[in-house]
């Protein structure tokens, strides 16, 4: 009977010291590929023997990835799973794998964001700071022992979860398990990524719609204000009074737009690009078409 050829706990720990890297070789077209395939070697190198194996695991992880560089150590841990399944005969194909690493790294990357730059880096900013005004050491100290802790704990953790998740994932492939988890993964990414829209893309067209003079008294006055700190008092009390702060009401395309539909045009700039990508335009290309687009709107006076 053949052996079975499974990654040691060195290997995981090899594994888990290169994923501190794993931007260390970011672009514009697959954003992580190269920090996530040189993570990969220490798998490839145990579970493959041949060249041609080796060089086709690594290709396999030159694909895109992309999400926030502490969560994608689950990721990592289900796809080594997967990959050791694939090298004893388990059918686990390029699609499967691909598909698990696309579909967990959008929700993922939600979590990253919040969880990490928001609640732990503030509060271990905070306690370290208050030490380190006070003249104490041990300020910047704390701060980078309890965060490198905290973050290296966790990537450890949550790789071994995904590992040991991961091979439960491979035992049930005939009955579909891996397919509705990937399909899930894939719903909750489109939908995260779907209500980000509106917050990362922002267009705002600037021709003007129309001109209305308002009616004395309804606008601050600035040339009756009193001079110094009291007059930007006043004007500051006026313009929460309700009145505007100059004598015309201005309505602009990107006002109109936004009483339709919120957001509308940053959606269809969204579909566009996702368009151009399904056509296998090159993200570089699109990126330097809306750089040029944006520029000669702006200075049309469209944008």
């Amino acid at each position: 009977m053949k052996e079975r050829n499974e990654l040691t706990k060195k290997d995981r720990i090899a594994i888990w010291l290169r994923s501190t890297f794993i931007q260390g070789s970011w672009n514009y077209e697959r954003m992580q590929n190269g920090g996530w395939a040189f993570t990969m070697i220490p798998a490839i190198k145990r579970l493959y023997k041949t060249k041609e194996d080796r060089a086709a695991a690594l290709e396999r992880h030159l694909e895109f990835f992309n999400t926030h560089p502490y969560v994608a150590s689950p990721i990592i841990g289900v796809t080594l799973a997967l990959e050791e399944e694939r090298a004893n005969g388990v059918p686990v194909d390029d699609v499967a794998i691909q598909g698990v690493k696309v579909g967990m790294m959008g929700p993922l990357a939600g979590i990253g964001d919040p969880v990490f730059w928001f609640t732990v880096k503030p509060i271990l900013g905070a306690l370290a700071a208050s030490l380190a005004i006070s003249g104490n050491i041990l300020g910047p100290i704390l701060y980078f022992v309890g965060w490198n802790l905290i973050r290296m704990g966790f990537m450890w953790y949550t790789q071994e979860l995904g590992y040991k998740a991961g091979s439960k994932i491979t035992e049930d492939l005939s009955g579909g398990l891996l397919q509705d988890i990937t399909k899930g993964a894939s719903i909750l990414g489109m939908f995260i990524l779907g209500s980000l829209v509106n917050r990362w893309v922002s267009i705002s067209f600037t021709p003007e719609v129309s001109r209305v003079r308002l009616d004395e008294g309804a606008y601050i006055d600035w040339d009756q204000l009193p001079a110094g700190a009291e007059g930007i008092k006043t004007a500051l009390e006026q313009q929460a009074g309700g009145l505007s702060l100059t004598e015309y009401n201005v309505t602009t395309l990107q006002d109109n737009l936004d009483s339709l539909i919120p957001g509308f045009a940053a959606l269809l700039l969204t579909l566009g690009c996702m368009w151009l990508l399904n056509k296998k335009v090159s993200p570089i290309v699109i990126i330097l078409g809306l750089f040029v687009v944006g520029v000669v709107f702006h200075v049309l006076n469209l944008m």
